[in-house]
């Protein structure tokens, strides 16, 4: 699945407000774009979103059968 077929699904469930798939859009559009990026600017990157992911935390406790 590439960055455009993910955010026609997270568009088309209506899942804009599952941040674990924000994320995952993220990584995949870095992904494709990592060719043509610096190791350092990769990297950076790289470290935003898991800084990002890591914030998530368990957001999710108490509430799974509505957001899984």
């Amino acid at each position: 699945m590439n960055s455009k077929e993910l955010a026609q699904y997270i568009e088309a469930t209506n899942s804009i407000t599952k941040p674990w798939l924000l994320v995952q859009l993220r990584l995949k559009k870095l992904q494709e774009r990592r060719a043509m990026l610096a190791d350092d600017v990769y990297t950076k990157e790289l470290e935003d979103i898991h800084l990002d992911l890591m914030k998530l935390g368990e957001w999710w406790r108490g509430i799974e059968d509505k957001v899984f």
